[in-house]
């Protein structure tokens, strides 16, 4: 059978919440391992058509045209591609634009152009590892394909892509308030790599800790739809890994405004809270959108309408991306 390609493409990708690692210390064999959030509210949209040469239009057009150029170098694919994006995700505020922009784009190409020489198609993962994504967390590549809650098991000698070993649909009646610090970005590239260089050893005893609170209390809550024993395992899984990271990033979260708000959440009974990757979003786990209607005026009541402080109530996203073909891709049979 011969892949017939498209003549178009639309693409539609979700943002995520990164909502911790559960062990940094790699003495295993495995190192990292993460937990984390697919969410709506947040999109990276975006359509490709098949053209001559390569070029792109919208928001963030120079990533992706970037990316786009180095995809098809490594992947061999001859042709080009016209980009247009209609919505892309916050960059550089912890909800994973680098990563849904990157797959969004090579997705595209890989349908659009067809696979290379060799035959084979590449999947999100593959995807990923020629773009640089998913270095040290899978949940991005685990977001692009299944949505939902996601847990990996962290970056193992091979030093690929981080597989997702745990997929849970979130409570569709949950919601998740989010901060967004209007003026600060969190660690990316070089500084965000020199961190993690810099990170003191992080004890096996607090490894223990927190595999047993994922496997032990998050998961069973997750299973059974029971907040309580999830926010509390995540805001306990955030503060030892915020604690951990403070050296580099001057605290236990990155915005000191996004802390002071999590600190009067937390004292009012609201304990799942934390902050996304390097931040400096910061998010609180509720139990539906009332709840959240209500934590979101008291904190503008709180701190102010000159806060730097916005906010964003998101429910979970249970759906991978959203991959439509013009025309649709289909097998076709060899001429004899």
């Amino acid at each position: 059978m011969i892949h017939c390609p498209s003549a178009r493409v639309d693409v539609t990708a979700a943002a995520r919440l990164h909502l911790g690692f559960l062990d940094l210390n790699g003495g295993l064999g495995r190192q990292f391992g993460s937990l984390g959030l697919t969410i709506d509210g947040f999109t990276t949209r975006l359509t490709a058509e098949r053209a001559d040469g390569f070029s792109a239009e919208g928001m963030d057009a120079e990533r992706a045209l970037a990316y786009a150029r180095a995809f098809a170098a490594v992947r061999g694919l001859t042709g080009g591609a016209q980009f247009q994006l209609s919505e892309t995700i916050p960059g550089h505020a912890g909800l994973g634009s680098g990563t849904q922009l990157a797959l969004a784009v090579g997705t595209a190409l890989e349908r659009l152009l067809g696979p290379a020489a060799d035959g084979e198609v590449w999947d999100s993962r593959a995807i990923a590892r020629a773009l640089g994504r998913g270095q040290r967390s899978g949940i991005g590549v685990g977001a692009f394909d299944q949505g939902g809650f996601l847990v990996d098991c962290g970056l193992g000698a091979r030093q690929q892509v981080p597989p997702v070993v745990m997929r849970f649909p979130f409570p569709a009646d949950w919601r998740v308030l989010l901060l967004l610090d209007q003026c600060g970005s969190g660690l990316h590239g070089e500084p965000e790599a020199r961190a993690f260089d810099a990170l003191p050893v992080f004890p096996d005893a607090t490894v223990g800790s927190l595999c047993r609170l994922l496997l032990m209390q998050l998961v069973p809550g997750l299973i059974e739809g029971r907040l309580p024993p999830v926010a509390d395992a995540i805001g306990q899984i955030q503060r030892a890994v915020g604690s951990h990271f403070a050296p580099v990033q001057g605290g236990c979260f990155a915005s000191s405004a996004v802390s002071a708000a999590l600190d009067w959440a937390s004292e009012r009974g609201f304990i799942g809270s934390g902050q996304s990757s390097w931040g400096p979003t910061g998010f609180v786990l509720v139990a539906d959108l009332d709840q959240a209607r209500w934590l979101e005026l008291n904190l503008k009541a709180r701190f102010g309408a000159l806060s730097a402080l916005r906010y964003r109530v998101v429910a979970g996203h249970n759906q991978g991306a959203a991959v439509d073909l013009a025309a649709a891709t289909r097998p076709a049979m060899r001429e004899s």
